[in-house]
């Protein structure tokens, strides 16, 4: 997720992960429960699942559906999903 969806990961923290200020998100971690970010350098910004992870193919689904969610928390338009 980093390389390809660096933006992606700025736009989940700032809209779900309380940090509407951050700079810049890479994703450090990922568990049955949540997914953490790295953000400006070093702060640890975890962000749950909408619902619990179970096997590793529904991580992929589950960050799309943050994604979704956190631009309509922003009120920004989802790009295409690719």
């Amino acid at each position: 997720m980093n390389e390809d969806h660096a933006g992606d990961a700025l736009i989940i923290v700032r809209g779900l992960g309380g940090r509407p200020d951050a700079s810049t998100a890479s994703t450090s971690h990922v568990d049955a429960e949540a997914i953490e970010f790295t953000i400006d350098g070093g702060e640890c910004v975890r962000v749950p699942w909408v619902e619990p992870i179970t096997e590793r193919p529904q991580v992929r689904k589950a960050v799309v559906t943050l994604y979704r969610k956190a631009c309509a928390n922003l009120g920004i338009q989802p790009h295409a999903e690719h």
